[in-house]
């Protein structure tokens, strides 16, 4: 099995992955943009070769030159988890003529009005959007679309450089700030729950699912420097208020025909209980999610994604024994990391359910959480119990303060 792994030391994760390939069995081709020797030590170890190419983007000038690296090698996957590249391996694979997905089926995972088509073609409920490129077409969609609006880039990832729009005033704002995004949505504002669906898919079958419950939603926390945000995998997924969102996220894997890798969709729980998509990514979850993951069902994704996209299985017993929530702490204050407030007296109470503690030293500077989504640190606590890990959610939350000055 001969694999082309796009950028297989860029983001943090990539190189697990990357590593994952290798345990496999793959023979990993790696593609990107730094130096070999400067990739991580995980990453370095699993690509049997390497091509480092001057521009990564250039999308076309680095499908030949792959094409051209690769010769006569069979290439069975080609695959990239980070959602700028994507596009990148959609090219190369159709360069090559290797299974997945093609250019045109991938727009739809990078583009979020034309997914949002697509999904509403297939009768599934979608926000009420609008695609914008000037200032004339926003005002235009949320004259169309009505308040309370969120705007957003169309290639984003995340929460960057989204807005919510109460009123007029709040666009115009919006819109002095978002000179730098070239193309936007314009969408309906949905008041609710927000969850995720993800899943490990290989030939058509999902092989493991995931739904992750945001405390509170990610715009809140965004907005709010003060907060820990948290996300919640959650053990139970057949609840009826949860097994409404993984019936719609199967129903949009289906429309969009992914057959294979991990995907990362975003979804809404109404007051009334409606389940309302948000948006997918051809592409595991960022923020650590996968590691949580990993704590809530004793397994190893990294691998497990791996061997769904080789061979269309996963051997692991993907049954979760825990709930897992990680908490993302931000320091109080500026500066330099000082002290931990109240670490020690959380971990008295809850240690032995901690899973993972990962902080910011004391004498380096603080984060920027707007830019590192794990601001000063990450936090995981698990237990078969959901109200008792949200006690330590909670208490990880409020009851750890990092000082910093």
């Amino acid at each position: 099995m001969n694999v082309i792994m796009i950028s297989p030391g860029f983001p943090d994760d990539m190189p697990l992955f990357t590593h994952g390939l290798a345990e496999v069995g793959a023979r990993v081709f790696g593609v990107g943009d730094q130096p070999r020797g400067a990739l991580p030590e995980k990453a370095a170890s699993a690509v049997s070769q390497y091509l480092q190419v001057r521009d990564l983007w250039d999308e076309d000038a680095v499908a030949e030159e792959v094409a051209k690296w690769v010769g006569g090698t069979t290439i069975d996957r080609v695959e990239c988890l980070w959602e700028p590249g994507m596009v990148l391996a959609a090219r190369i694979r159709e360069k090559i003529g290797v299974p997945g997905l093609p250019v045109e089926a991938t727009i739809p995972f990078r583009d979020k009005v034309s997914m949002k088509e697509v999904l509403d073609r297939a009768g599934l409920r979608t926000p009420k959007h609008s695609r914008a490129k000037t200032k004339a077409e926003c005002r235009a969609a949320a004259e169309e679309i009505g308040y309370p609006l969120i705007i957003k880039p169309i290639a984003g990832a995340g929460s960057a450089d989204t807005y919510r729009l109460q009123e007029a005033g709040d666009l115009e704002d919006a819109l002095k700030v978002m000179d730098h995004v070239d193309e936007v949505s314009v969408e309906e504002f949905i008041q609710g729950e927000e969850y995720t669906f993800d899943t490990v898919l290989g030939d058509g079958d999902v092989l493991f699912h995931n739904v992750a419950w945001y405390r509170p939603n990610p715009l809140v926390s965004r907005q709010n420097p003060w907060i820990s945000p948290q996300a919640i995998c959650l053990r139970d997924t057949d609840a009826p208020e949860i097994a409404i969102g993984c019936e719609l996220g199967l129903s949009v894997l289906k429309a969009l025909g992914y057959g294979s890798g991990f995907a990362h969709m975003e979804w809404f729980r109404t007051e009334s209980g409606e389940a309302v998509f948000g948006e997918i990514g051809a592409r595991a979850p960022g923020g650590h999610l996968t590691h949580v993951m990993n704590y809530a069902a004793d397994v190893d994704l990294f691998r497990g994604w791996a061997e769904g996209v080789c061979y269309g299985r996963m051997s692991q017993d993907t049954s979760k024994p825990y709930n897992a929530a990680v908490v993302f702490k931000r320091a109080k204050g500026n500066g330099i990391v000082r002290k931990y407030d109240g670490l020690q007296s959380v971990l008295g109470r809850y240690g032995e359910h901690v899973a993972h503690i990962d902080l910011t030293p004391i004498g380096q500077p603080r984060r920027d959480y707007r830019k590192v989504v794990s601001g000063d640190g990450w936090i995981v606590v698990r237990h078969p119990d959901l109200g008792f890990t949200l006690e330590m959610a909670d208490a990880v939350s409020n009851e750890f303060v990092i000082q910093a000055s």
